[in-house]
């Protein structure tokens, strides 16, 4: 999380273009992150809905973003 950390820090910079290039790394990670959880939950059984309940989105838009 060192990396994590670095770039959440690196999104404050003053220098907008050192703060922009952190807040799209961070946004990556955040999708490959949330990519892993869900298919982990779809492993373990959970629903599209159950998953779209604890990321705070609609059944349709998890299942549209991460089925196959």
């Amino acid at each position: 999380m060192t990396d994590a950390t670095s770039l959440a820090t690196s999104a404050g910079d003053r220098d907008p273009a050192v703060g922009l290039r952190a807040v799209a790394a961070l946004r990556r990670l955040l999708e490959q992150l949330e990519a892993v959880q869900v298919r982990s939950a779809r492993v373990r059984g959970w629903s599209w809905q159950e998953i779209a309940t604890e990321l705070g989105v609609s059944k349709q838009a998890v299942h549209k973003k991460h089925g196959r």
